[in-house]
Formats: C-alpha cells, structure tokens, sequence
C-alpha cells in the first residue's frame, strides 16, 4: 500500500498558539481551519510512495540536513491567498531566505537524483513559504455580501533545526499528519 508523504518544517508550539488566538478572532468565516497540531511549512509534496521510497527520502533528507547549520524563519504576514486569482486559503507568508531556499533547493535535487524517492520532476512554480492557516469554503464565501479584509501585518520568528518527513491522511474532517522520521540541521 502506497503512503502519502511530503518534507515539512513543523512550527513550535508558541507559534501555533499564536495562530491558533488568531483564528478564534474570525469563528464566523466559512473556511475550514488548520488544527493547530496541523500547522507547518512544506517545503516538499512527495505524493504516493512505498516503503523503500519512504526509507530512502527519509535517508536522503538526513544527508542533506547535516550539511545546513540552524537558521531564523520571519514570518511576517497573514493574507488571503493565493496572491493572484480568488482566494483559497488564509495563509501565513514567510520570509524567503538564502538558507532557506538552499535547504529546499538541496532537498529537492537530491530527492530528484534518487531512483526510488521524492518528487518524479523540479516544482515549476517558485517556492513561497508559507503556513495554510484555513481552507476557504467556496461557496459559502462566494454567497458572502462582505468579503473580509484579512491582510495583516505580523513579526514573528522561529529556529528551525530540524525538518520532518511527514504521512499525510486524507479524511473528510481534514488530512491527519503523523511524523514519519525528523531529519536534525547540523548533525
């Protein structure tokens, strides 16, 4: 059976708290909210993959990890996105940084020259971190009178030190993400 899998950046837990007040400030909106347990940045969507795929990303990001020294993440804003076209989600933008894109762009060639892992071609669109805070219910959005104005301005950082190869569920009430293996920066 073929497992669901992608590379994330898990956020600690007082920066999922801060997200989570944000979220309980709008209860009336018709979207979906990202449980707090839930909230990360990929950096990766993999797809279906068996069990020697999974060893071998999780070998893979290992090997890429221990080359990269910790780093800062900024966030600094929470709008509707995406930026073109209607709005999906609420999302939180991060910074892009050069050790940030570094560990994406390690990440993904080494993944791209494996036989038995990872993506199967280069993700054309350029890399946006970003946190999906709420899936936005169609819909019910499209029947609102007044749209809301969510376009907020926010600083907050982390450390990030390691990334996490993660399973992800699909079920009716959302995806269900379990850790599969955490790949530490520097060692």
């Amino acid at each position: 059976m073929k497992t669901r899998i992608f590379v994330a950046i898990n956020l600690p837990s007082e920066i999922k708290k801060k997200f989570l007040s944000f979220q309980q400030k709008w209860p009336d909106l018709p979207v979906r909210w990202t449980k707090e347990e839930n909230l990360h940045i990929t950096l990766i969507f993999i797809g279906y993959v068996g069990d020697e795929e999974i060893v071998e990303t999780c070998q893979i990001a290992k090997g890429v990890t221990q080359k990269q020294t910790p780093f800062e993440i900024n966030l600094k804003r929470i709008y509707l996105g995406p930026p073109q076209g209607t709005p999906r989600m609420i999302w939180v933008e991060g910074e892009k940084s050069q050790e940030l894109a570094e560990l994406k762009d390690n990440l993904e060639k080494s993944l791209l020259r494996s036989q038995n892992s990872g993506p199967k071609s280069k993700e054309v669109r350029a890399f946006s971190p970003h946190i999906t805070l709420a899936r936005i219910k169609q819909l019910k959005w499209r029947e609102l009178k007044e749209k809301p104005k969510i376009d907020l301005e926010i600083s907050a950082s982390f450390l990030v030190s390691s990334i996490e190869i993660m399973q992800s569920t699909l079920k009716p009430e959302g995806p269900e993400y379990v850790i599969l293996e955490k790949a530490e920066l520097g060692g």
